[in-house]
């Protein structure tokens, strides 16, 4: 299998767009308010894996087109950045919604299945990832060396590594300052913002990279 070149700069990317808090990471920290750290660790177990899913099937569906057309890869670029800016808004425009509803999650707590069956559906319908999935991971697939499918399956497997790591840690973090994070629901509003204009910025640079390819000679 072809490894791509731009890997680090992958693996950034990835991580920005990782530590953003959208619906995953949020999700896992509600968990963790709700009922601590054992709780939000299976759920980011439950969520990687959907996340992984989503990845693959990302992959095996644009993987041919990609390969052929480079018309659909420079859409999907612009379409996707765009996306990205949208969710950006709506995180920030509703931030107060969020954060009631990261604080009011019922008073019985999951089994160990139901978190990772929970935590799966949020990862496989995560519209940020798929996003990712199918704007910003094509940009560091090497077209010319062939093989995009697999590299597209391989990175979406680091990246579902890297962020069972990364939101692993937020869970973790959330779940011993539970207290801490309740009790002020301007904290998870800031919190909400902050994924918000990360991925607006994040949107940005994705068009702005579009539009780079496109006009390049």
């Amino acid at each position: 299998m072809v490894i791509p070149s731009r890997l680090i700069e992958y693996i950034i990317a990835a991580m920005i767009i990782i530590l953003a808090p959208g619906p995953s990471v949020l999700f896992v920290i509600a968990r963790a308010i709700a009922w601590g750290r054992r709780i939000a660790v299976f759920t980011v177990l439950g969520n990687v894996t959907g996340a992984f899913v989503l990845s693959s099937l990302v992959a095996v569906g644009l993987g041919p087109i990609l390969s052929k057309w480079h018309i659909a890869y420079v859409a999907v670029q612009w379409l996707g950045g765009a996306y990205l800016i949208y969710l950006g808004l709506d995180a920030i425009a509703k931030r107060k919604i969020h954060a009631a509803d990261m604080r009011n999650q019922g008073p019985i707590e999951p089994t160990i299945r139901r978190c990772i069956r929970d935590g799966f559906w949020v990862g496989v319908l995560n519209p940020k990832g798929l996003v990712f999935y199918a704007a910003v991971l094509p940009q560091f697939v090497d077209i010319d060396r062939g093989q995009v499918t697999l590299q597209l399956l391989f990175l979406g497997a680091l990246f579902s590594i890297l962020a069972f790591i990364s939101d692993g840690s937020w869970g973790l973090l959330a779940g011993t300052a539970r207290a801490w994070l309740s009790g002020d629901a301007a904290r998870l509003e800031k919190l909400r913002a902050t994924g918000g204009i990360v991925m607006i910025t994040l949107g940005a640079l994705v068009i702005a990279f579009a539009l780079r390819d496109l006009i390049a000679p």
